[in-house]
């Protein structure tokens, strides 16, 4: 799941690599990116233990839901343009912006952590720690060859995601 949900943040990470001068961007998407990643599912985990006792029938249902759900949605993006070709100047602002934008998805995911038997805590540090290391990894990859994976990356994630769900689903 760490993987799958580092791919909206390695997707946007590769663009912004291709953008020219990128001195410490890495380190800064890494943390950026790691950072809200790990909260939001976090958030989300919170959110979902308050009312599994009124779920807990149907929770294989709802898990496979919120992922398909996720996942459908990364592959629509997957097969759109990306907003990072309109980024002119990469501030402060813009990678909060961005880092919330691409963090959204995990909090519905984090809810998907009260339904599965794993610790949340370090699920949420796993995830935080693998975004964290793809974000800097897709900036360095788009510094060398621009944005033509990006696209690909998020469909990965998406698919995984979908998978996930079918697993939790049927076993």
């Amino acid at each position: 799941m760490a993987v799958a949900l580092s791919m909206d943040a390695f997707a946007v990470s590769i663009g912004l690599g291709s953008k020219g001068d990128t001195r410490g961007l890495g380190l800064k998407a890494g943390l950026y990116f790691g950072t809200f990643q790990a909260l939001m599912p976090f958030i989300g985990y919170l959110g979902g233990e308050s009312v599994l006792g009124w779920v807990q029938a149907y929770s294989h249902w709802i898990a496979f839901g919120l992922l398909a759900l996720i996942g459908g949605k990364m592959l629509y993006e997957g097969l759109q343009e990306g907003i990072e070709e309109d980024i002119a100047a990469i501030t402060n602002k813009m990678m909060l912006t961005l880092a919330i934008a691409t963090s959204i998805d995990a909090m519905a995911a984090g809810f998907s952590l009260t339904l599965l038997d794993i610790n949340a805590y370090l699920a949420c540090l796993i995830i935080g720690v693998t975004t964290f290391a793809f974000s800097w990894a897709g900036v360095e990859i788009g510094k060398r060859s621009g944005t033509w994976l990006e696209n690909k990356a998020e469909i990965f994630g998406g698919v995984v995601l979908i998978l996930i769900g079918i697993k939790i689903l049927v076993f």
